[in-house]
């Protein structure tokens, strides 16, 4: 899926966000406002994962949206 239409539907996403990486937020989700950057860097924070595997993961997790 195309990270344009996950910033077009970002309440829809937000839910399906939490699901994946249950340590954000509302708040957290709120700020990032479906922004990739924000998003990666906030689950950096939470997690301490690096920037890399973060990237990867995003990447699978938007080729398994269907909506």
């Amino acid at each position: 899926m195309d990270w344009n239409r996950i910033e077009g539907n970002w309440k829809q996403a937000k839910g399906k966000i939490k699901e994946q990486w249950g340590k954000l937020t509302d708040d957290d989700l709120d700020q990032i406002a479906g922004k990739r950057d924000q998003l990666e860097g906030k689950i950096q924070e939470r997690y301490g994962i690096e920037k890399d595997r973060i990237r990867r993961d995003i990447d699978d997790w938007t080729g398994r949206q269907t909506w």
